[in-house]
C-alpha cells in the first residue's frame, strides 16, 4: 500500500496518536472528539490503543483507552481486528513478526536483530513475537499508518535514534515523503522548539 497524502481522518487519527503521548487527558479527549467529527473507523483507534503499549508503555496507553472508551464511538467497546489473546498462536506471531519488521527495517533489518539480541535475547524475542507479530501485525489498520503513528508518538518522546529508524520505516512501508512530514507537522504542537530542531534535523538526514 502506498499513503501519498494524509486524509481528514489519518490526520485525525495521527493527532491523536501525539497527544496519547503526552499523556495530557484533556488534549486527548479533544483528539478522540476529532475523530468522531471526522468518521475515523473506529477499528484504527482501538489498533492504535494497541500499539500504543510497545511506543509509551501501559500508562499511556491505559490513559488513552479509558478516554476512548468514554467518549463517542469508544463507548460502544472494543472492535477487534482479530482475538490477540490465544497464545497457541505464537508460532504464527514469529513468522508474520519476521515479515513486518523486515518490511519496516529493510535493508538494516538484520542488523537491528543482532543488535537487539546483544543488549538482551527475549528484547529479541518480544520484539518479535509481541511486537510486530502479535501487535504491529494485526489487521484493522495499514503499516503506513501505524509507522506514522509510531512517528508522532517517537517524536513527541524525543527519543532520536528510534525517531530516524521509524522515519525510514514509514517510507519502507509504502508511505510518502509529504505523508511524513504531516505527520511531523502534526505532531509538532506538543514539542518545544529545540526538540522540534532535533526533529527536523533528523527527518532531513533520512527524507528522499
Amino acid at each position: 500500500m502506498t499513503l501519498k497524502a494524509l486524509d481528514p481522518p489519518t490526520q485525525a487519527l495521527i493527532a491523536l496518536a501525539a497527544a496519547i503521548a503526552t499523556g495530557d487527558e484533556t488534549a486527548i479527549e479533544a483528539r478522540c472528539a476529532d475523530c468522531a467529527a471526522r468518521a475515523v473507523p473506529p477499528i484504527w483507534i482501538d489498533e492504535l490503543m494497541l500499539q500504543s503499549v510497545l511506543v509509551l508503555g501501559w500508562p499511556r496507553a491505559l490513559t488513552a483507552a479509558r478516554v476512548w472508551r468514554q467518549s463517542g464511538p469508544g463507548s460502544a467497546g472494543a472492535v477487534r481486528s482479530e482475538d490477540g489473546s490465544d497464545y497457541g498462536r505464537v508460532a504464527e506471531w514469529l513468522e508474520r513478526g519476521e515479515r513486518v519488521c523486515a518490511e519496516v527495517y529493510g535493508d538494516t533489518y538484520a542488523a537491528l536483530r543482532r543488535n537487539v539480541r546483544q543488549l538482551h535475547p527475549d528484547l529479541e524475542a518480544g520484539m518479535i513475537v509481541e511486537g510486530y507479530g502479535r501487535i504491529l501485525g494485526r489487521p484493522g489498520l495499514d503499516q503506513p499508518r501505524r509507522e506514522l503513528c509510531s512517528v508522532a508518538q517517537i517524536a513527541v518522546l524525543g527519543a532520536r535514534r528510534q525517531l530516524r529508524a521509524h522515519l525510514s520505516g514509514a517510507l519502507n512501508v509504502g508511505a510518502s515523503a509529504a505523508a511524513v512530514q504531516q505527520t511531523l507537522d502534526l505532531a509538532r504542537p506538543h514539542l518545544k522548539e529545540e526538540e522540534w530542531s532535533t526533529a527536523s534535523t533528523v527527518w532531513e538526514r533520512v527524507r528522499p
